[in-house]
């Protein structure tokens, strides 16, 4: 049977739920949309929050053929046959659309490859990422896209989501269960839907309405427990963290196992990993950032299973090693002060003097690199960010 979810999927902007910065009223991809004129883009966000459901309304209102593939399974092969249907199916202006889910999962070599089809206007790419473009797209297909950022859906939003999820199965449900539900979702509505999908099914036809007991009865379900994206997700990454900041090692390996058993990304995992070592032992052991960046390379050259034997290497060593905040705060506090006050006036000694005139106007005089003068702007001269 088809899934709630997918059944309940929108196929145009007036039904569209949520992302009213990007589809409200004269909001920039509508306008992009309402023109015709679609170009390359990549849609960054949480799960559930409507990327591929904005994808395939965007083709069907520009008319265009829309091809869907799983960044996950898909190969150069795949994209080959398409880009080939493409040149033999081409009928006038009509738009070919490759919707790209989980970009982040194609790694350089097939991303390069998607380059000349995009550059050309073979096909336009809609790439669906939950991860930072910037780390995991390359610089070249980047510069080709317009990167949207989607949020995830507000528990009004939910709300609305669920409300027609109820009204689709033929149940009623309480407004407290309601208000659970939408918070429980955290901003996710393919969770909130599957979520009652699951407890319409689990009730069976004795059930009359959905409570908040009901929900929660539903929610012991050892299926529904570890959500990649969900509530878990975020639970067990945060755990993972706090166990390396407070050098409890074995505490960060039993987290480490959850996430590899239950399937995480292990390049999210790794990546985490390199924030850590600059952020939460920093110049306490500087080559913390080696062996994180050593891990990193290693999940991206190995991948599972043996790449797991690499993460619990680095996890050890980074576990134990000593920690220091300082460099973060010095960066934090630092940020501060350019957010508070602007782009401040760089003394004219340090300034670059390429010129003549600019040797003329001051700059660069009386630079010594013995200087024990502060560099700092004179407003900020007496600030300590680094301790």
């Amino acid at each position: 049977m088809q899934p709630l979810a997918d059944l309940l999927r929108p196929t145009t902007l007036d039904n569209y739920i949520g992302q009213s910065h990007l589809v409200g009223p004269k909001a920039p991809l509508r306008l992009v949309i309402e023109s015709g004129s679609i170009h390359s883009m990549i849609l960054w966000g949480p799960p559930g929050c409507g990327k591929t459901t904005l994808a395939k309304i965007i083709a069907s209102s520009v008319g265009a053929d829309f091809h869907y593939l799983s960044a996950v399974s898909a190969k150069k092969e795949d994209i080959r046959k398409i880009v080939e249907g493409v040149n033999t199916l081409r009928v006038g202006p009509l738009k070919k659309i490759l919707f790209l889910d989980e970009i982040h999962r194609f790694n350089k070599s097939q991303q390069d490859f998607l380059l000349p089809y995009v550059e050309d206007g073979t096909i336009t790419l809609i790439g669906a990422t939950t991860e930072n473009p910037s780390f995991e797209v390359i610089g070249p297909l980047q510069s080709r896209c317009h990167v949207y950022v989607l949020k995830g859906l507000t528990e009004e939003d939910l709300a609305q989501v669920i409300n027609q999820g109820a009204k689709t199965l033929k149940v009623k449900i309480d407004k407290d269960a309601v208000v659970f539900l939408s918070t429980f979702a955290n901003g996710d509505g393919r969770k909130a839907l599957n979520i009652l999908e699951a407890t319409a099914t689990l009730q069976g036809q004795a059930l009359k309405a959905i409570t908040k007991k009901i929900l929660q009865d539903t929610l012991q379900s050892p299926y529904l427990r570890y959500d990649q994206g969900g509530d878990e997700h975020y639970n067990t990454i945060s755990a993972f963290i706090k166990s390396m900041r407070a050098s409890q090692t074995d505490a960060a390996l039993y987290y480490l196992a959850r996430m590899i058993v239950a399937g995480e990304d292990p390049v999210f995992i790794a990546r985490r990993m390199v924030i850590f070592a600059s952020e939460d032992i920093g110049v306490a052991v500087p080559t913390a950032l080696v062996v994180a960046n050593a891990v990193f390379a290693a999940v991206q050259t190995i991948g599972y299973p043996e790449c797991g034997i690499n993460m619990a290497h680095g996890v050890v060593y980074l576990c134990q090693c000593k920690k220091s905040r300082s460099a973060n705060d010095g960066l934090i506090a630092a940020m501060a002060d350019v957010k508070q006050y602007g782009n401040l006036d760089i003394p004219l000694r340090i300034r670059n003097a390429p010129t003549k005139l600019m040797k003329d106007q001051g700059y660069g005089a009386g630079y010594n690199m013995r200087d024990t003068e502060s560099y700092l702007p004179d407003k900020l001269k007496n600030k300590k960010y680094f301790s």
